[in-house]
């Protein structure tokens, strides 16, 4: 296994990242290629990775899908020593995308415009989470929908611009969460509470499979433009 930085045709387009937790492996990714190295990009994509590339409508936004989905390629390929255009990765009942071979890593994407991280754990599920700090978001209201009482008690006695960086922290925790049991938005985010300390990210209360004793949330050291989380979920039962 390698977390060095990973490069295709001469550029760096995943940048290793400190690690935030004991097992867990983050990369920093820059989605914005230019034409040629996307075009050959297109070579590591699966069959139905090329299928789906043709969904999207806008060019850009399909550039962005070969250029991301061959890193996350290139990086898996590399951790389990196997070609990236090789490697089977399959997807769960719920969609949910892990490496089809035995011993493998858990893993986990998120992207937002022209860039991504990528997670790998060795020692738990993961589930990760990325946002821009300047997203414009109407914390308020989607609060009322999402957060609890208490987080939105949190949330009262701050200014403008600190409520919405107070939410998007709330809000990477809680979506790293859904993606790392592949609940998504059918997650009962709305009874999962989350503790922002200075230091400290905690999960204090909520409903099967979501107790606090079997999860960790800790923040990636993404650039300071962006905020993200990495949830790590261990089953006890």
């Amino acid at each position: 296994m390698s977390v060095d930085d990973l490069r295709f045709a001469g550029n760096v387009v995943a940048r290793a990242l400190p690690a935030a937790a004991e097992g867990v492996y983050a990369w920093w990714c820059t989605l914005a290629w230019s034409a040629a190295d996307v075009d050959a990009a297109r070579a590591i994509l699966s069959p139905a990775e090329t299928a789906r590339t043709l969904r999207f409508g806008l060019p850009e936004l399909r550039a962005r899908y070969v250029s991301g989905r061959a890193t996350l390629r290139m990086l898996l390929g590399r951790w389990m020593d196997v070609p990236a255009e090789a490697l089977p990765i399959a997807h769960g009942s719920r969609g949910r995308p892990h490496i089809d071979l035995a011993g493998a890593p858990d893993f986990n994407v998120s992207h937002t415009r022209d860039a991504a991280v990528i997670a790998i754990s060795t020692s738990a599920r993961i589930g990760v989470d990325l946002e821009r700090r300047d997203r414009a978001v109407d914390a308020a209201r989607i609060a009322r929908k999402f957060l609890t009482a208490r987080e939105r008690a949190g949330m009262d006695a701050l200014e403008a611009d600190a409520c919405r960086e107070h939410f998007l922290r709330i809000w990477t925790c809680k979506e790293a969460m859904s993606k790392a049991t592949g609940d998504g938005l059918s997650a009962p985010l709305g009874k999962l509470s989350v503790g922002v300390g200075d230091r400290e990210l905690r999960l204090d209360d909520g409903p099967a499979p979501y107790l606090p004793q079997d999860w960790r949330l800790v923040a990636i050291d993404v650039p300071s433009s962006h905020v993200a989380t990495a949830a790590l979920w261990r089953p006890s039962r």
